[in-house]
């Protein structure tokens, strides 16, 4: 079976060398072989974890890691990296490809070299869990593996890799206001950090077109799929007059607090009270919630984690279409005292009659750290 052949494959080389893959057993899309964007000249290697920054930990490793990737870029790329800390800048994000959405800030990784995309990597792998498929920094990957796909079948240029966009907005500190997003089509990460500790992780962005599994250099990424899983299992485990309750009167063709959509939360939750439900049904409500949760690094997710576990009793969770999210427009929504996060299954843009998910994660109370 031939897999993807991407110009730009030496970036996914680079990432396998930071990352050690796990090969999955889903059934791959085979995409016919074409040329895309390079994302960067050089095929020299550095270490994925800058030497200096060996041992150290919690955010002083962050900030050591974001140090040691602007010391690889030249004065021009720092310019374009690095901001002052603005909310405005910090809402500059989009779930659109760049030839739809001009508004991002940062440099784009087609801009970096090996070394410096090596460089990218050690910082996002001590931004994102590691070690688990199709989560955290492989779901990163797996999404960029999907633009690719995209670009090279029908989606032409604006679809690559190449497009995605990192920025400081403020000077990485263990002690000042900063946010560290990265962002492209599908895809957003957006974490501030300020008074020496994380105080955002959202507003998160996570989908991926095809939804099937994509191969590239002899593995398969399908980084929305377990997901999808968990929503459908938290769904169709309750009974028939639970869903009924859980279910809304209202239809969804895509999220409804994506990009531009900042502090829109519903004033009345809609849905079944979690608390209402048996232990084992709470317990799959929160299995979707770690999927979210813990794609970042263990430290911050165990954090999250216990704050939204706390809430989860007074948490509410909805849905319409089919429970089973199969199908286009089907849609579930987890809406607690923080924790809000909305998965859509859309229509396809690029692999046409296909639909594939869109999926927001929000906090109530810590958006853009709270700013």
């Amino acid at each position: 079976m031939k897999s993807i052949a991407i110009a730009g494959s030496c970036l996914l080389v680079l990432f396998l060398l930071v990352l050690g893959c796990n090969k999955s057993t889903d059934t791959p899309v085979t995409p016919t072989p074409s040329t895309t964007a390079t994302t960067g000249g050089s095929t020299t290697t550095t270490t994925g974890v800058a030497s200096s920054c060996t041992g150290v930990t919690g955010l002083a490793k962050v900030v050591c890691l974001a140090e040691a990737f602007k010391a690889t870029l030249t004065s021009t790329q720092v310019a374009t990296l690095q901001v002052a800390y603005s909310k405005t800048d910090a809402t500059k994000w989009s779930n659109l490809p760049d030839g739809l959405y001009n508004g991002r800030i940062g440099i784009k990784l087609s801009a970096l070299s090996a070394a410096q995309l090596t460089a990218f990597y050690g910082l996002m792998g001590a931004v994102l869990a590691q070690g688990t498929t199709n989560e955290g920094l492989d779901e990163l990957e797996g999404n960029l593996v999907a633009d690719d796909y995209l670009g090279a079948n029908g989606g032409g240029s604006t679809y690559s890799r190449g497009n995605y966009h990192l920025a400081f907005i403020g000077t990485p500190s263990t002690t000042g206001l900063w946010e560290i997003q990265f962002g492209g089509h599908h895809y957003t990460v957006a974490n501030t950090y300020n008074g020496g500790k994380i105080t955002g992780v959202t507003p998160s962005f996570r989908a991926v077109e095809p939804a099937t599994a994509v191969t590239a250099n002899s593995r398969t990424y399908q980084p929305m799929e377990q997901e999808r899983l968990a929503f459908a299992a938290m769904l169709t485990a309750l009974s028939s007059a639970e869903q009924a309750t859980a279910k809304t009167t209202s239809s969804f063709n895509d999220v409804l607090l994506g990009p531009g959509k900042d502090g829109q939360f519903p004033a009345t939750r809609v849905g079944i009270k979690v608390g209402d439900l048996t232990a084992a049904k709470k317990a799959l409500v929160l299995d979707a919630i770690k999927l979210y949760v813990n794609d970042l690094d263990a430290e911050t997710a165990a954090t999250v984690l216990a704050k939204y576990t706390a809430e989860l009793d007074n948490t509410y969770i909805a849905y319409s279409g089919n429970a089973g999210i199969t199908a286009q427009n089907d849609y579930a929504r987890i809406d607690g005292p923080s924790v809000w996060i909305e998965f859509s299954y859309q229509g396809g843009i690029v692999v046409r009659n296909t639909p594939h998910p869109h999926s927001v994660w929000r906090d109530r109370t810590s958006d853009y750290g709270g700013n």
